[in-house]
């Protein structure tokens, strides 16, 4: 997660209030290691059907879940390990008969912090005030155009937007901070400017652009993938951007760690500034790098992300057993840099800090799970000779 508005500007509003001060001189640490945060997909339900959907919801597959009995028990933990933040996810979490059980479970501690990742189409005002009584920090919705039939269609249901708006205005009328999520594609990135109007005038105080990517039924929209002209153009725009709205919201990328290099590299006046924003974005983690995926079957993945291995199992495990420097199949993401080897990647001195991008567009697009990210627009060796860096960062 790359916070553009912090890195360009120093503000942050839902970023700052849930993980407290942090900047180019003072990077987070809100998460750790070994006490990341979870995103934990408690359900494969959902009443969408989303082109992109990265863990193929469908409601035939909730006999997989896990029982309430078994989702306690790792809410318990949760809080014995001190986790600094869960974030319910899914399918549409909302959809899971026991959310407000096991949710309940968790609030009762100072730790975590839970926030709600949602498709917005269910949150009531009643559903919107039982969040606010629990403490939920902050809700996070889809909005992947501000053309109704645009969002509707890549969303797979009609009226999918109005009631998202809908869910948007009910949880901020209980004063809970919301921030829209927008997946990019090839289609809708050059519509950024409305999305981040369309977030100003509902009162919106943080929006995500998520880079497509090809996990789950997004294997198939390879053809939707952002260009690296584009992604260039949006990294650019997204710095002027980030400034003009920063008294209004904030500004995050997810799923292109190497935009953040390219930022760094556009903002920095010195070697000394540059080296300060790639120590603050390896702050901020990656897939099983202080944050992991709990599925709704009890696996987990080094991140929502990463579906095709599973780094520990809740029904056999337990969570402190998972998140343990014992745990050989979760090295390989804490030594990210041991493990990539593309022509660019493998020898690349930001390959630490940007994990090398997608390891599923990777896997999709070159056929090489720890090969080259094929949307990566870093000049490697053009940003590592202008900031006189010779080795590994």
């Amino acid at each position: 997660m790359i916070p553009i508005t912090v890195m360009a500007t120093g503000k942050g509003t839902v970023s700052k209030r849930i993980k407290g001060e942090f900047g180019k001189r003072s990077p987070s640490k809100f998460s750790d290691v070994f006490r990341p945060i979870i995103f934990w997909n408690i359900t494969y339900n959902c009443n969408l059907k989303c082109k992109h959907c990265y863990i193929n919801a469908s409601p035939d597959l909730t006999k997989y879940e896990i029982n309430t009995k078994k989702a306690l028990e790792i809410a318990d933990e949760i809080v014995e390990l001190n986790i600094p933040l869960v974030i319910f996810t899914g399918g549409e979490p909302l959809l899971r008969k026991d959310f407000w059980l096991i949710a309940e479970r968790l609030s009762k501690a100072e730790r975590p912090k839970l926030s709600l990742s949602s498709n917005g189409t269910l949150i009531t005002r009643e559903v919107a005030r039982r969040l606010k009584d629990l403490g939920f920090e902050y809700v996070g919705i889809s909005i992947d155009s501000t053309d109704p039939k645009v969002h509707d269609s890549f969303r797979g249901v009609e009226g999918a937007f109005e009631r998202a708006v809908e869910g948007i205005r009910n949880t901020l009328a209980e004063g809970i901070p919301v921030g829209i999520r927008t997946t990019l594609t090839r289609q809708n990135i050059d519509e950024i400017d409305k999305i981040l109007e369309f977030a100003k005038d509902l009162g919106i105080s943080r929006v995500t652009f998520y880079i497509l990517d090809t996990i789950g039924r997004g294997r198939g929209l390879v053809n939707l993938l952002p260009t690296r002209d584009q992604l260039k153009t949006f990294s650019e725009m997204i710095i002027k951007l980030a400034k003009e709205y920063d008294k209004y919201l904030e500004i995050l990328v997810v799923r292109a760690n190497f935009i953040g290099i390219y930022i760094a590299d556009r903002l920095s006046k010195s070697r000394e500034d540059f080296i300060d924003y790639l120590k603050m974005l390896g702050s901020q983690g990656d897939c099983g790098r202080k944050s992991i995926s709990i599925y709704p079957d009890g696996t987990v993945r080094p991140c929502q992300f990463i579906d095709q291995i599973i780094v520990g199992d809740l029904r056999r495990q337990r969570l402190r057993e998972v998140l343990s420097p014992n745990n050989r199949k979760l090295r390989p993401f804490l030594e990210i840099e041991k493990m990539l080897r593309g022509e660019r990647c493998g020898d690349c001195p930001f390959r630490r800090v940007c994990g090398g991008g997608s390891r599923n567009r990777a896997l999709v697009l070159r056929k090489d799970f720890w090969g080259d990210d094929p949307l990566c627009i870093v000049d490697i060796d053009k940003i590592a000779r202008k900031w006189g860096i010779r080795g590994l960062i």
